[in-house]
């Protein structure tokens, strides 16, 4: 099965951010997935191709999940969060990304 080829650009804009907290940790410990914030429209081939390519890593698979945003109150009136779509990225053995030594020149 050939991989399909994605415009570039495109890939850029499909990571948001990547997901750091307790639970994250956990999973990239037990099951080497990382998780990340990506684009509402993005599908799973694009996200796989994404990480590929800014991260150098092999991708074993991609699960997505749709986060629908609270509703919250400020005062009087009724607001609501913006609706979050997460990406679970899980890598080959033996690959790895480290988001703390990334930032450092």
């Amino acid at each position: 099965m050939s991989t399909p080829k994605f415009n570039e650009e495109r890939l850029l804009q499909v990571l948001l951010a990547p997901q750091v907290s307790e639970k994250a940790t956990y999973l990239a410990d037990k099951n080497e997935q990382v998780i990340f914030i990506v684009a509402p429209d993005a599908t799973k081939p694009e996200i796989k191709a994404a990480v590929e390519m800014l991260f150098k890593v092999e991708v074993k698979s991609v699960q997505v999940a749709n986060i629908k945003g609270k509703a919250k109150r400020f005062g009087r009136t009724m607001g609501r969060r913006s609706d979050v779509r997460k990406a679970f990225v899980c890598l080959k053995a033996g690959q790895e990304i480290n988001f703390v030594e990334g930032g450092k020149a």
